[in-house]
C-alpha cells in the first residue's frame, strides 16, 4: 500500500485515495462531500465513461432515433439542431440507457447481440477510463492546484480487472498510484439495494461470462424466446446474482488496500471524519 501505517497517511501532504464497492454505498457520496469542502479533486470513473468513451456512440444513438421523426430528421440533416447528451456526476442517465436491456422491442428492450455489443464497449470504456487515473491525479495537482484526489470508481470496476492475478496490469497501475479503499456492505445493505433496484431497475454492466450464463438460464427458467423477455424482468432477476458474484470479487481486490463498512461511511460527516476513518482502516489490516 502506498501508506503503510495510519501516521503516513495523517502526515501525507497529497491523499490518493480510491474507493469501491457495490453502487448505492457511499462511493458518490463521500466524494461529493469531500469535493465541496475544496481540498479534494473528485475523479468520477462513470462521468469519464460516459463523456470520454462513450459519448459519441450515446449521441449517435440518440440521433438514430431523431431521424425517425420527420421534423427532427430535417432540422438535423440541415445542421440546425445538436443532439448530445448531458451526463453530469449526478446524472448518468444517458449512460445506462444507452446500455439499455435485452428482449422484447416493444418493452424497450434490445436484441441480445446488440446489448452484449454495448456491454463490450462499456468494458473497454472502464478500463480506459481506469487507466487515465494516474493522469487525472497529474492533472489535479499541477493545473487546479488540489491538495487531495479521490477516485469514484464505477460497481463494476471488479468486473474489468481479475483480481484474483497479483499480476493484473490496471490493478497494480492503480496499486502503486493509490489507496484502494473497499466500501463493504453486510447482507442487510445488499438486501436493501436489491429492493431499490427492484423499485427502479436500470441497466448496468456485467461480466459477459456471468451475463451469458445468466441470460441462458433465464430463457431455460421462462421457457421463452429471447423477443419476448420483458426487458425489466430479467434484469430484475439478474441484479442479486450480479452482487453475490461481485462480492469474492471486491473481497479479492480489498487485499490490494483496506475495508470500511458501510456503516461506517454512513457515519462520515467532514472530511476530517473521512480521514480518520481511513486511519482506522489502516490500523485494522
Amino acid at each position: 500500500m502506498i501508506y503503510e501505517s495510519s501516521a503516513e497517511w495523517l502526515s501525507a501532504p497529497h491523499r490518493r485515495v480510491m474507493l469501491f464497492g457495490m453502487s448505492g454505498l457511499g462511493k458518490t457520496y463521500l466524494s461529493a462531500m469531500l469535493r465541496d469542502a475544496g481540498a479534494w479533486f473528485h475523479y468520477s470513473v462513470d462521468y469519464r465513461i460516459g463523456t470520454r468513451y462513450m459519448g459519441e456512440h450515446i449521441a449517435d444513438n440518440f440521433k438514430r432515433h431523431a431521424m425517425q421523426v420527420p421534423l427532427l430528421r430535417e432540422l438535423l440533416m440541415s445542421d440546425s439542431i445538436y443532439v448530445g447528451s448531458n451526463i453530469t456526476f449526478e446524472n448518468l442517465a444517458p449512460l445506462s440507457t444507452y446500455l439499455g436491456k435485452p428482449g422484447d422491442p416493444d418493452k424497450g428492450g434490445l436484441p441480445f447481440d446488440e446489448y452484449m455489443l454495448r456491454q463490450m464497449q462499456h468494458r473497454d470504456a472502464e478500463q480506459l477510463a481506469m487507466r487515465d487515473t494516474g493522469q487525472f491525479i497529474n492533472k489535479a495537482r499541477e493545473i487546479y492546484g488540489y491538495d487531495h484526489f479521490i477516485c469514484d470508481t464505477s460497481g463494476s470496476i471488479c468486473e474489468v480487472v481479475d483480481p484474483e492475478d497479483p499480476e493484473d496490469p490496471l490493478l497494480a497501475q492503480l496499486e502503486s498510484t493509490l489507496l484502494l479503499v473497499w466500501i463493504e456492505g453486510t447482507e442487510a445493505h445488499t438486501a436493501e439495494l436489491v429492493r431499490r433496484f427492484d423499485r427502479a431497475p436500470k441497466p448496468m454492466y456485467y461480466q459477459p461470462e456471468f451475463l451469458n450464463d445468466a441470460w441462458s438460464a433465464y430463457l431455460d427458467k421462462t421457457n421463452q424466446s429471447a423477443e419476448a423477455v420483458d426487458p425489466d424482468a430479467f434484469i430484475r432477476w439478474t441484479y442479486a446474482r450480479a452482487l453475490a458474484h461481485r462480492q469474492p470479487r471486491y473481497a479479492a481486490m480489498a487485499q490490494r488496500g483496506v475495508t470500511v463498512t458501510a456503516d461506517e461511511v454512513a457515519a462520515v460527516r467532514t472530511p476530517a471524519d473521512f480521514e480518520t476513518m481511513i486511519a482506522r482502516a489502516i490500523d485494522r489490516r
